[in-house]
């Protein structure tokens, strides 16, 4: 134990310094933060995708015919969309034309159906507009047939696996699925789905839900036909046509548990994707809510990367196979489970939000590790998310996790929805307490489960749990650039050590806390000490604290429990900010 005085540096505008020092005084920093961060979250973003909220799109079945012959796609899907208001003639829709600059792959469409007959469209600008012969009546759901063909120029990938066999795989992410499929191609408008494929018989069918039908039909082709009856969004969906070996691992909460993988891969795949699935289940339904899927297959493909988080039916890059169930992938398959919850049952309303997704997934990964490997493990992984955020910044010091308006939609994630998300979490967690997080995260789900939430829904109930006003929290770490770099300075002599915190980055305020720990000449370590940051007159007003202390101190540590994103230099010199 050991006294300490705090002397608080004034920022410009003197006599709010004396104010605020007061507030302090008589009020404690509660007050004073809960002040300070009065900004409230900015609403003012989307992204640029034409919605309607007047149509919902409830469902689509997918009709798909695929052949050996040649990468052309028969389809025939229908659209299954209530139309809200009265009145409209228009159905709108998303699908990639063939075309001259995409080497003439594209989809064609040949005719649209409603009601039995042939009606009106316009295919243009990569978009199908389906006028209807009359208005459409509140409420009413309507039923087209789109019936087109094509090669996909992107999305579902007809390719080689890496054992030479033909393979059929969907990526959507994150707006694919217009170059194979005719959807309304948002996360906005999640939607049931059924996929009905042809295929020759040599191969197994894969997708999301629950299996309705295998039927060979006698010309050496397959129906196989798969119904997901919980609405996705439409980067969700999942098509695997394949050789493989399939096997049913276990059950959760009766619901199966699969493998699919290249038949050449049945023993190592199989061995690899035994585990840890049926645990981190059951993990995150404890600590989050119930899984909303019928099954959850985990599936090799050669379209993916890395992890593709499709719901109920995940893909993982065929380099996922080792046969000795390499620690990375584990990592990877609890990060698209966690996805199930964040990100497929609740998903961001616009991409701008795509955090809740990321972010999400990320920080649960690492909440996962902490529960089965322990806490280490967890501190490596929070460290590690920290490195990539700081050296982010040293290229693109103004990105913002959620910006003002997106226009690619093909390209709105990056490490900061990761890494960053998963830290934003993080400190929050800390702010609010374990506890209080946990009840308003799974309030949080049970709302929006099989809905669409925004950043503002998340704040709601984070705040109703906690009964803290976390709006400028948010503010300051999703809508600016940058994190807060820490200038520690620190003097030991007559037996008193005189150490300081301030911010120093270039531009952007952080109203935080900075931990500081001693570490003795003998080893042994003081109790950690916590410096406020609160902002006053658009300043981050600067702690320094003078403490009587005879044992001789080498070092300062900041940031002992890994509690801050931030970067910090420490020195013990006389600074003049320090000793004024």
């Amino acid at each position: 134990m050991y006294c300490m005085t705090a002397i608080f540096r004034p920022s410009r505008n003197y006599f709010a310094s004396v104010i605020l020092f007061a507030g302090f005084l008589i009020l404690g920093p509660q007050y004073i933060f809960a002040q300070s961060g009065a900004a409230v979250f900015s609403t003012a973003y989307t992204d640029n995708y034409p919605k309607n909220p007047g149509i919902d799109v409830e469902g689509y079945v997918f009709e798909l015919e695929l052949n050996d012959e040649n990468n052309i796609v028969e389809g025939k899907t229908t659209v299954n969309a209530r139309f809200l208001s009265a009145g409209q003639t228009m159905l709108r829709l998303d699908l990639i034309q063939k075309s001259e600059a995409l080497e003439g792959k594209g989809m064609t469409v040949e005719e649209v159906v409603f009601d039995g007959d042939n009606v009106q469209f316009e295919h243009r600008d990569d978009q199908l507009f389906i006028t209807l012969p009359r208005e459409a009546k509140a409420n009413e759901l309507i039923s087209v047939q789109v019936i087109y063909s094509g090669i996909p120029n992107s999305g579902l990938k007809i390719d080689a696996n890496k054992h030479g066999d033909r393979a059929f795989f969907s990526d959507n992410w994150s707006s694919r699925v217009r170059n194979w499929l005719p959807t309304v191609d948002h996360p906005s408008d999640k939607a049931k789905s059924e996929f009905i494929v042809t295929a020759p018989d040599r191969y197994q069918v894969v997708s999301n839900g629950l299996l309705m039908e295998e039927t060979g039909l006698g010309d050496g082709k397959r129906l196989t036909h798969w119904k997901n009856s919980v609405p996705i969004a439409t980067w969700l969906y999942m098509l695997g046509v394949s050789d493989f070996a399939v096997q049913y691992v276990d059950e959760f909460d009766g619901k199966s548990i699969q493998t699919w993988v290249a038949r050449q891969d049945r023993e190592a795949g199989f061995y690899d994707f035994a585990e840890p699935t049926k645990k981190v289940l059951q993990y995150y339904t404890d600590l989050i809510g119930p899984y909303s899927y019928e099954k959850l297959a985990n599936i090799v493909s050669n379209a993916t990367s890395g992890g593709m988080e499709a719901a109920s039916a995940i893909a993982y890059s065929e380099a996922s196979v080792s046969g000795n169930r390499d620690r990375r992938w584990q990592i990877v398959i609890i990060h698209e489970i966690a996805h199930q919850w964040f990100g497929n049952a609740v998903t961001e309303a616009d991409w701008n939000d795509v955090w809740l997704s990321e972010g999400f997934a990320t920080y649960y990964t690492l909440l996962y590790r902490e529960h089965a490997w322990g806490h280490d493990d967890f501190i490596e992984g929070i460290k590690d998310a920290r490195n990539r955020v700081v050296n982010f910044y040293k290229d693109d010091y103004d990105f913002a996790v959620v910006r003002d308006n997106l226009v690619d939609l093909n390209n709105v994630s990056g490490a900061m929805m990761y890494q960053k998300g998963a830290w934003i979490l993080h400190m929050v967690r800390d702010k609010i307490g374990v506890d209080d997080y946990n009840r308003g995260i799974r309030s949080y789900y049970e709302e929006y489960q099989d809905l669409n939430a925004s950043t503002l829904d998340l704040i709601r109930h984070l705040e109703e749990a906690s009964d803290t006003k976390l709006e400028g929290f948010f503010q300051q770490w999703l809508r600016q650039g940058g994190i807060p770099h820490f200038e520690v300075r620190w003097v030991q002599e007559n037996g008193r050590v005189t150490y300081g915190v301030r911010q120093t980055q270039e531009k952007y305020l952080f109203e935080t806390e900075v931990d500081v720990q001693f570490r003795f000449a003998d080893g042994s370590l003081s109790e950690i000490s916590t410096v406020k940051q609160p902002i006053v007159d658009g300043e981050a007003w600067a702690g320094v604290y003078d403490v009587a202390q005879d044992k001789e101190v080498v070092e300062i540590i900041v940031d002992p429990k890994t509690r801050l994103l931030g970067t910090w230099d420490v020195a013990k010199e006389a600074s003049d900010w320090l000793v004024q």
